[in-house]
């Protein structure tokens, strides 16, 4: 049963790829050493092989022009032709009848050839060809002499060859085990930086110890990588540290509404089992104490609400988009104003498009107006205001509070906190980490300064965007409107 013919190429590509880079590196150079070798063998062979010709041909010809110059002197059929020597040279005298002489005990030559013959017969001055016997091959030079011509040959011995390649071969073997040796030293010492990198790596992911940096060591692409990988270390360590502190200030804060809820709920039970509910409790008591249940679980949901927010980071499947600030503005004004109805917010907007979240924009409005609300006084509104400014989008929003003490200025945007004066208003003290956050995303600068009316001004500023080109829509009554 035949193999399909993409399976052993695939086969072979599995095993490559399973095979370590240092493995590859041996086999690469092994090979790259060997075909160098066989490159080299096969020009060296040719090239010695053309010289080997060449001289082999000069010489047969320096010889049949003494041969020649002789049978002219003495006649083809009356020259003496010098006796055989045994090996190398061969002579023979071509007559004008077509017959032939050699020296006694001369190995007999191929019979004379048609092309041979016509330079006997005076068709051309010379000829040199190659033939083969049954044993041996011949380089034979034909030269015009007299009514005749004289012929030299020598038997065509490629021995220098055969040992100059069996040479090579095994010149070409020792390469290939050196170079197996260097490639495996190469890839050992180049590969040590790796292992070391690898050994670091394991370490970190077994003891969980994130503060060991990898020495930096190497150049180029190693040193690159080494650095990568500490700055990878190096944010993963943030990212825990981050999440530990998180973790902290979220137990703290949450540490106080919840024991406060337990301890009233377990003053209903127990009252309650007591059978002396109504009696211990008045409804006036009661209700009162039953809206700071409710005021208690309200403040755990938000909390929690900010908190997964919060945890969340940069990361949204929200898109990006380019928008109207002031859409935003309003919307936030107006969920502000139907979740706490006593705030008074006045919005003085423009039209500034930027390019961002909807909804983190919109819940980081929200925060600053929740946030003024909690200090600006009944009878004085939360102003909103929002222009251009440059390449910017400003939005400030201010209240007629107490405002910001200068030594909280700098920690106003750190998570929980909370200044000593707010600590008796509700809140968590995430609202304005969420701006910054946001703000941040959005590669905005948020600032806090004192108001022209005494209190706190919160200020944004984000990069403004070219507005969307305008598209075309249709009226109710079927009119065209560009928007």
């Amino acid at each position: 049963m035949s193999r399909p013919a993409g399976r052993e190429p695939r086969r072979l590509t599995r095993w490559w790829r399973r095979r370590s880079l240092r493995t590859r590196l041996t086999v690469i150079a092994a090979t790259a050493i060997a075909v160098s070798v066989f490159v080299a063998f096969q020009v060296a062979s040719e090239l010695l092989g053309w010289e080997l010709e060449d001289t082999a041909e000069n010489q047969l010809r320096a010889d049949s022009r003494v041969l020649a110059t002789t049978a002219e002197r003495a006649g083809l059929a009356r020259v003496q032709l010098p006796p055989y020597p045994g090996s190398g040279r061969l002579v023979r005298v071509i007559l004008p009848d077509g017959s032939t002489r050699t020296p006694a005990g001369q190995p007999a030559l191929p019979p004379v050839s048609e092309h041979a013959g016509r330079v006997a017969q005076g068709a051309s001055a010379d000829l040199m060809e190659s033939k083969d016997s049954d044993e041996d091959g011949y380089r034979i030079y034909t030269l015009r002499a007299g009514d005749g011509a004289v012929q030299v040959a020598r038997v065509v011995d490629d021995s220098p060859i055969n040992r100059f390649g069996l040479g090579m071969l095994l010149i070409g073997l020792l390469c290939m085990v050196g170079g197996a040796l260097v490639g495996r030293t190469v890839a050992r010492t180049g590969l040590a930086p790796i292992d070391r990198l690898t050994a670091a790596a394991v370490r970190v992911a077994h003891t969980r110890d994130l503060d060991a940096d990898i020495p930096d060591e190497g150049g180029g692409e190693i040193r690159r990588l080494i650095q990568s990988i500490n700055d990878m270390l190096a944010a993963l360590r943030d990212s825990r540290r981050a999440q530990r502190l998180l973790a902290e200030d979220a137990a703290h804060e949450l540490k106080t509404p919840l024991t406060s809820l337990r301890l009233n709920v377990e003053l209903l039970i127990r009252l309650d089992r007591r059978g002396t509910l109504d009696s211990a409790l008045p409804a006036e008591s009661r209700t009162r104490l039953l809206n700071d249940l409710g005021a208690q679980v309200g403040e755990l949901s938000t909390l929690a609400a900010e908190l997964t927010d919060l945890a969340r980071g940069d990361v949204s499947d929200e898109s990006t988009e380019v928008l109207d600030l002031a859409d935003v503005v309003v919307a936030a004004a107006t969920r502000a104003r139907s979740r706490v109805p006593d705030i008074e917010v006045a919005l003085d907007v423009t039209s500034v498009w930027v390019s961002g979240r909807p909804a983190a924009l919109e819940r980081a409005v929200l925060n600053l107006i929740d946030n003024a609300g909690k200090w600006s006084p009944a009878d004085q509104p939360v102003q909103v205001r929002l222009r251009a400014e440059g390449a910017s989008a400003v939005l400030e929003v201010d209240d007629a509070g107490p405002g910001i003490d200068a030594a909280d200025v700098p920690r106003v945007f750190d998570r929980f906190y909370r200044a000593d004066s707010a600590r008796a208003l509700p809140g968590s003290g995430l609202g304005l980490s969420i701006v910054q956050r946001v703000v941040d995303a959005h590669g905005g600068r948020a600032t806090v300064a004192r108001s022209a009316r005494g209190g706190a001004l919160l200020r944004v500023g984000l990069p403004a965007a070219a507005p969307p080109a305008p598209t075309a829509r249709l009226t109710a009554g079927g009119d065209t409107a560009v928007r």
